[in-house]
């Protein structure tokens, strides 16, 4: 995805290939349901409610068979904590190969989210532990799922201090690593999966605009595709992403979306997406 330059093997000439900008679809799970939820107001306390922009009985495969009917590939669902596997497995079934799946995936259960349809699985709090990245564990989850390619990390991440670095967090977003996301880290990481998935996690769910600067980071650092989800609320949004982005950078918007209760039509943004990738 990210633009590549080639050569013709006949002349030498140089080709460009440049990036196009994707929408990527999602579907999160909270207690089975399919939610929007302000991604900061997570715990795993029980006594803790989170802040919640949409519920709906609606099952998760009705929204994995819109995406499939409206050609989108490489969404994701995320289960938020318990309850959500059954609702997950029927959303992969509905969509065969054309969802990745996140939330407890480890190196004992990653395969067996692939055989239910996930094209790839997403992972984070499995391979970044006690404020760091596990190498070993990371490396034996690639060797698990046969290879980089059905592997994507998430790199979801908020700063310690305004003028800092990102730094990614895990278990529900709730604690911090010291492992900062630079471009030297995107590109040791890139050597083990096949993309990243980051969320915005002080703007995810409050539709309040995107995080600028980590679009930036991203489009001008990630040396495989990646996806920025956080704060997008309208079609001038995902331009300013195409551009901060340089067209490297997909976009996931949950909350703004009409079919998830908000106001931003999700058929313009699929129309968005075609035009962009016709």
């Amino acid at each position: 995805q990210p633009a590549t330059n080639l050569s013709c093997p006949l002349c030498g000439t140089k080709i460009i290939h440049l990036a196009i900008m994707k929408f990527r679809p999602c579907i999160d799970l909270h207690h089975g349901q399919v939610k929007q939820i302000v991604g900061s107001t997570l715990s795993d306390s029980a006594s803790d409610t989170p802040s919640t922009n949409f519920s709906t009985e609606r099952p998760a495969s009705d929204y994995a068979k819109m995406y499939q009917r409206d050609e989108l590939t490489g969404g994701h669902v995320i289960m938020l904590g318990p309850g959500n596997t059954e609702a997950a497995q029927a959303a992969l079934q509905a969509y065969p190969n054309g969802l990745q799946v996140g939330g407890g995936i480890n190196d004992t259960n990653a395969q067996e989210w692939l055989d239910y349809g996930a094209s790839h699985v997403i992972v984070t709090s499995f391979v970044f532990r006690e404020g760091t990245i596990d190498l070993e564990r990371l490396q034996n989850l690639v060797n698990v799922v046969g290879g980089k390619h059905r592997l994507v990390l998430d790199l979801s991440c908020r700063k310690k201090t305004e003028d800092g670095p990102y730094y990614v967090v895990t278990d529900r977003w709730q604690n911090f690593t010291d492992y900062p996301v630079t471009a030297e880290t995107l590109q040791f990481l890139s050597r083990y999966c096949d993309e990243f998935l980051v969320h915005g996690v002080e703007v995810e769910g409050k539709q309040c605009g995107i995080l600028e600067d980590l679009v930036v980071l991203l489009g001008d650092s990630s040396p495989i595709a990646v996806t920025y989800a956080g704060g997008a609320r309208s079609l001038e949004d995902m331009e300013l992403v195409k551009k901060l982005g340089k067209g490297k950078v997909d976009l996931t918007i949950g909350s703004a979306l009409d079919c998830f209760g908000g106001k931003l039509c999700y058929d313009s943004v699929v129309a968005w997406h075609k035009q962009e990738n016709s």
